[in-house]
């Protein structure tokens, strides 16, 4: 069964000519317009302390996303957990799942920029250790029972609207991870396609006595702008495209993997790169077919919502109906 995922994360250029209230507006008309119409998954990123306005604050947006779908899962990937207080974070969790009807979807990850943490008074040093802590205490707050808490009893209503809670996954790039995920007894959601973490998901599930894992691996994504014409799509998404692509290598290190990391410097390596595409409907139909997904983003960049929405209907009126 094929999934589509229509993502966004806000990203802006400093400068950039479309303002903020007018990409929010438009993401939540495209998720409710698009609900119904061929994408699956509404997904939403986390990132803080940035020169471009990437989105902060994924709970909100989730919120707002799921009053206005009925059909489409609403992910939070990756949802940095150790930047929150776990017993506020599982009483928003419980609101948004409730909210959504059990279309929520929790990828639980720790970052890979130290100055978010700097920036929210959080430890860097004690990330790991913080995300597994967390995830125990949200566990046990959706129960709805009264339980200790740093020494003081604690109750978290009303419980989620899924049972025992919404799907929570580890992600991450690193056996480490891996190991973490399957240690939590939770799936895993790896941000590149790599054998490797499956063996050390499963290897850590049969020390754990653990069978009810399993791995998501993101089936190589590309961000993927649909025109009816190639290289007139090319000309009106390129420097959108492109300025994601640069912005997100700038954050490069050397323990970060990820599919969607591009090293393209100029349109030309980004188009033979193969991580941002531009498709015609026919395309991105056989994309589907043979991959089983194709992943949407129409602001991506802060591209104008304009430029988006033609991305998008194409999709719906051409590309739906050719499945």
């Amino acid at each position: 069964m094929a999934t589509v995922v229509m993502r966004f994360d806000f990203r802006c250029p400093p400068g950039n000519a479309v303002a903020a209230d007018e990409l929010y507006h438009a993401a939540l008309e495209m998720a409710a317009y698009s609900d119904g119409r061929g994408v699956d998954v509404i997904g939403l990123s986390e990132h803080h302390n940035t020169d471009d306005g990437y989105l902060s604050a994924p709970l909100t947006v989730a919120t707002a996303m799921a009053a206005r779908t009925s059909r489409a899962m609403i992910s939070i990937g990756a949802l940095l957990v150790p930047l929150y207080d776990p017993i506020k974070l599982a009483e928003d969790l419980a609101i948004l799942d409730i909210v959504a009807r059990g279309r929520l979807m929790v990828i639980a990850g720790i970052g890979y920029r130290e100055q978010e943490y700097h920036a929210l008074g959080r430890d860097w040093a004690r990330r790991g250790e913080q995300l597994e802590l967390s995830l125990g205490v949200l566990r046990q707050a959706w129960l709805g029972e009264p339980f200790l808490y740093k020494g003081q009893l604690v109750t978290v209503l009303p419980r989620p609207y899924s049972r025992p809670h919404p799907l929570i996954a580890v992600g991450g790039n690193s056996v480490l991870a891996a190991r973490r995920a399957a240690r939590l007894q939770l799936p895993f959601f790896p941000g590149i396609d790599d054998a490797a973490l499956v063996d050390a998901y499963n290897d850590e599930c049969r020390r754990n006595a653990y069978a009810g894992g399993f791995v998501m691996l993101p089936n190589y994504p590309s961000t993927t702008y649909i025109a009816e014409d190639v290289e007139e799509g090319w000309r009106e998404i390129g420097e959108y495209m492109l300025y994601d692509a640069i912005a997100y290598g700038a954050w490069r290190h050397s323990t970060r993997r990820a599919y969607a990391e591009s090293f393209a410097h100029d349109l030309a390596s980004l188009r033979a790169e193969g991580k941002y595409r531009v498709l015609t409907p026919a395309q991105a139909a056989a994309v589907v077919r043979e991959t089983g997904s194709l992943h949407l983003s129409p602001l991506v960049g802060g591209c104008p919502p304009a430029l988006g929405w033609k991305s998008l209907r194409l999709f719906t009126d051409q590309v739906v109906p050719a499945l």
